[in-house]
């Protein structure tokens, strides 16, 4: 295993929400604050952007070849990266001060993804969102989880049985059973004690979970028990989430943001929302796919 390096100073807000595409052998990420998709091929260095009509949170790839499924600030819809087309889904939560957040696949292509509350005039949180389930036929399912004031680490277990989340602010990651039910939450591990929060999770094909933890300059591997593994410092403070990516996917990429920090802190963080590359020790799994067609709304 070792050390972070920075492999592109991309300037990100606030990076996150990033997967790997077997079939680019790329890297897609997104700059929410910028409303702006990031792709980045590890093999030529060849960096591209999309700017969208507003934020992007979250998103998964398509089975349809060429596609993405985009979890917006304010709704789903499909993405055609070569022309642009945009295919709206489903609003979500409108009417309610949120916007989309954390997402990804299940192993059975149906995209889970919650939301986060805005709050106005620099108030407190509060657990206004929820978590939802996107099927193949584009029906959205609220998941019975209860509020949540900021959704993330979304990540399933190699065999699809096990679904990680959680509230970041209760710096506690969570688990239940999944399939087409789920199952009653139970702490999978905590944060107590320490000043950051459990952001973006990834899962590796051993079934540990690795988790960026924002404001700690850190990557934690937890075993599938809750245990702690291992921990890898980064040199930035606000670490988003990570991907095992490349050809063996053996390397874990992780996103970061500069979102907030004072004009000190970016001086002393000049790598603050880069792309970092670990070398892990461990391989990851391939991303699932979203298994609906854009077809379907035409």
């Amino acid at each position: 295993m070792s050390a972070a390096e920075a492999v592109l100073q991309a300037g990100n807000v606030l990076g996150e929400g990033i997967v790997w595409c077997e079939r680019s052998q790329a890297l897609y990420w997104t700059d929410i604050h910028a409303a702006t998709l990031w792709r980045h091929r590890p093999a030529d260095g060849d960096t591209r952007t999309w700017t969208l009509p507003e934020r992007l949170a979250s998103f998964a790839l398509c089975e349809a070849e060429g596609w993405l499924l985009l979890g917006l600030a304010s709704q789903l819809a499909f993405f055609q990266l070569d022309s642009g087309e945009l295919r709206p889904i489903a609003s979500v939560e409108a009417g309610l001060p949120t916007r989309l957040n954390d997402g990804a696949c299940d192993r059975q292509g149906r995209f889970v993804f919650g939301t986060l509350h805005e709050p106005r005039d620099g108030a407190p949180r509060q657990a206004l969102g929820g978590f939802y389930r996107l099927h193949a036929d584009l029906r959205l399912e609220r998941l019975p989880l209860g509020g949540v004031a900021i959704s993330n680490s979304l990540a399933f277990s190699p065999d699809g049985a096990t679904m990680y989340y959680c509230d970041s602010p209760t710096r506690r990651i969570q688990c239940c059973d999944y399939g087409d039910t789920l199952g009653p939450p139970r702490v999978f591990a905590t944060l107590d004690g320490e000043d950051g929060e459990p952001d973006g999770s990834a899962v590796d094909a051993q079934g540990g979970l690795w988790n960026a933890q924002w404001g700690l300059s850190r990557v934690v591997r937890y075993f599938p028990d809750g245990r702690l593994d291992r921990i890898i410092d980064l040199p930035a403070s606000q670490p988003t989430r990570p991907a095992f990516g490349g050809a063996a996917l053996d390397q874990l990429y992780v996103t970061s943001a500069r979102d907030g920090l004072s004009a000190a802190a970016r001086a002393r963080e000049a790598s603050a929302g880069a792309l970092f590359r670990i070398a892990a020790g461990v391989v990851g799994l391939p991303e699932p796919c979203f298994a609906g067609s854009p077809e379907a709304v035409g």
